[in-house]
């Protein structure tokens, strides 16, 4: 769904948990979430610190696969501690007060290189997405389980209702956990 977002012109941020996997399998690195999972947590802090801060000042819809807080609920899901800049990262990095976040669908729930996770683990990781963001103070929203064109366009029509035209207006991040 988020590359319809991005053929759709508006600007999108993958998903920095895979992009920490490829890179440290291609380096023989151990901040994975199956070796090093603090180190993996850490890594994830960074990255997603630094994709809010190239984005902060960016003019309308900025679309992120996932955002500080899916930290929090990984660090629960994982039984670890939370990197200590974790608090102030949720804090100061605050994201539009609405959050889509896509249901467990096993129709198109599928395993890979960088998600090994089986659909119970998937499952019990949406729920503590949830309920962190929740407890940091978004809204969140479920994704219909429909086609991405489905999807995209419920996420449209949301933003366009909650603050005028999805496409002219608005500013700050829209994480948009599980897309």
């Amino acid at each position: 769904m988020l590359n319809a977002l991005g053929q759709a012109g508006f600007p999108v941020v993958p998903e920095s948990g895979r992009a920490i996997i490829q890179a440290q399998q291609q380096q023989g690195g151990r901040a994975l979430p199956w070796a090093d999972r603090q180190a993996f947590a850490r890594a994830m802090l960074a990255r997603d610190s630094a994709h809010y801060a190239a984005n902060d000042d960016a003019e309308g819809w900025v679309f992120f696969d996932r955002g500080i807080p899916d930290i929090r609920g990984y660090c629960r899901v994982a039984e670890i501690e939370e990197p200590p800049a974790l608090d102030d990262g949720i804090t100061r990095c605050r994201y539009y007060p609405t959050v889509f976040l896509a249901p467990p669908w096993p129709a198109i729930y599928a395993q890979d290189a960088e998600r090994r996770q089986d659909f119970a683990t998937a499952t019990t990781t949406f729920e503590h997405m949830r309920r962190v963001y929740t407890e940091s103070g978004y809204r969140t929203l479920l994704l219909p389980c429909c086609d991405v064109a489905g999807r995209r366009d419920f996420v449209l029509r949301a933003l366009e209702a909650g603050s005028g035209t999805a496409s002219q207006q608005g500013t700050g991040g829209v994480p948009s956990a599980g897309l």
